[in-house]
């Protein structure tokens, strides 16, 4: 079926990104446990690279669960966190320590308020999977990052959903009905295409379960991870094709009676560039990890 929409088909539809997760932040808290368990993780990883930040970026705070563990790990720096959705910052100031000022940023990551070479650490946990454009995001991280600054992040890849995905494809192939993601090897080669330095990634897999499809798809729309996509039908399901998804759901239960939903979660890093006549003055200036230590989980090869 023709679609006459511009633009890609799997690209997002901006104001509509938005107004979802404005919607969503009421009962985001509810059903954001994935992000939270990958959250801590991320932070777990900061603890590898030595760096004392001053100022950090969270691209992407939600309603700021786990920002609060920025602050409290970096109890001296100013920490900025950046949402599309104002409602979602409200909730994320309240999560704040009461000693403590979260500095609410509403904007796109595409287009950072932000001045040049303002930040010593960017964190972004799960926000890339609903970046417009990866290149422009990437590239504006590394304008804001301070020469020898860290960029940490986390994303999905393309298993993630991957039986939703195959269920709503024996349904309907004339849309898209699941958003799509970057590859690992993609989202490297647009790290290198912005010029950040030693990139570093790997891959975690996990698997939640559900005992029921709409269980999922409650959780989904209560996130806000609607299908935001052009290439998204514009008409409701109806309900013969609905039952023909839970059916092809139910054909990947598993032995234990529950319904598994894949989660290929990336992981990644890289460094803002120094250059040379910056070298001499490192002291002043954050200290690097050696890479070769860095911990690594299901490291690709």
């Amino acid at each position: 079926m023709h679609n006459d929409r511009v633009g890609l088909p799997f690209e997002f539809d901006r104001n509509l990104l938005r107004r979802a997760f404005e919607r969503a932040a009421a009962g985001y808290d509810k059903a954001a446990f994935l992000h939270r368990e990958v959250g801590v993780r991320l932070l777990e990883r900061l603890d590898l690279i030595k760096l004392k930040p001053e100022i950090i970026l969270d691209a992407g705070c939600g309603t700021g669960s786990i920002t609060v563990g920025l602050m409290k790990k970096y109890r001296k720096a100013c920490v900025i966190g950046l949402e599309r959705a104002p409602a979602m910052l409200a909730k994320a100031r309240k999560h704040a320590p009461w000693f403590r000022t979260l500095h609410g940023l509403a904007g796109e990551p595409e287009i950072l308020p932000l001045a040049d070479a303002c930040c010593d650490l960017i964190f972004s946990n799960l926000a890339l999977p609903w970046a417009t454009d990866l290149d422009r995001v990437l590239a504006e991280f590394r304008r804001v990052l301070r020469p020898g600054g860290a960029l940490l992040f986390s994303t999905l890849g393309p298993d993630t959903l991957l039986e939703l995905r195959r269920s709503w494809a024996t349904a309907d192939n004339n849309y898209n009905h699941v958003n799509a993601f970057f590859d690992l090897h993609d989202i490297g080669d647009a790290l290198l295409r912005a010029r950040l330095v030693d990139p570093v990634m790997d891959v975690e897999r996990l698997t939640l379960t559900y005992a029921q499809v709409d269980g999922l798809v409650h959780d989904l729309k209560t996130l806000g991870a609607r299908n935001m996509t052009l290439g998204r039908p514009l008409c409701l399901t109806g309900k013969m094709r609905w039952q023909a998804v839970r059916e092809a759901y139910e054909q990947q239960r598993r032995p234990d009676g529950l319904l598994p939903v894949s989660c290929e979660v990336i992981y990644g890093h890289a460094w803002g560039p120094v250059s040379y006549s910056s070298r001499s003055s490192a002291e002043k200036g954050p200290v690097v990890f050696p890479l070769s230590q860095l911990r690594r989980r299901n490291p690709l090869v």
